[in-house]
């Protein structure tokens, strides 16, 4: 899903990117009469050629305003616009989180296992470390293909090294086993708990 989100992205604001280039483009060529001061000719029916040219004449900007279909449309067009826009730009905070995933029962038709079962296995099992006061475990990717999504709070004694090197060689590694995945990618995110000073008398 991922994947999918991040080419999805990378199209858009290509495409994107183009239009706006191109459009910028065409009215700076003819805002700076550039055709004229560089002695070239642009194609016939080529809008804004001439520093004179407007981007939208009065005949374009009034042409259906008339009609009795024209502002319905118009409307309804911009809150299109508006409610892919404002989609869009939610589903880049959106974290995706995996409901359910297969597991191979051996039988080979395999089985399925609520995603959050297993992260609770994760977080009980990822707690119960020396050095972290709190873990967030959360599953991505797709069924066939999960992900470990993970934050841990250290404690102030912890090491950061010894508490990564457990947590992937314990807690990832025996979800993955009791899961029957051939693997089981993880990300994790550590953060320092902050505690409250104390006066002492």
């Amino acid at each position: 899903m991922r994947t999918v989100r991040r080419t999805t992205n990378r199209v858009l604001m290509g495409l994107a990117g183009a239009v706006l280039f191109g459009a910028g483009g065409s009215v700076l060529m003819g805002g700076l009469d550039l055709p004229a001061k560089w002695h070239f000719t642009l194609p016939g029916g080529w809008p804004w050629s001439h520093p004179d040219d407007v981007l939208l004449s009065d005949h374009n900007r009034t042409r259906w305003t008339g009609s009795g279909w024209w502002w319905p449309v118009v409307i309804a067009a911009l809150a299109v616009i508006v409610l892919l826009l404002l989609w869009w730009l939610l589903s880049q905070f959106r974290k995706h989180r995996l409901n359910q995933l297969l597991v191979d029962s051996g039988d080979g038709e395999g089985a399925r296992l609520r995603g959050r079962a297993l992260e609770g296995v994760v977080t009980a099992e990822t707690e119960a470390l020396d050095g972290v006061d709190r873990a967030r475990v959360l599953l991505t990717g797709r069924r066939s293909e999960p992900r470990v999504r993970a934050v841990l709070a250290l404690a102030p004694h912890a090491d950061p090294g010894a508490v990564v090197a457990r947590f992937a060689d314990e807690a990832v590694e025996h979800a993955r086993g009791s899961a029957g995945l051939d693997e089981l990618p993880a990300d994790i995110r550590l953060r320092a708990v902050k505690h409250r000073a104390e006066r002492v008398s």
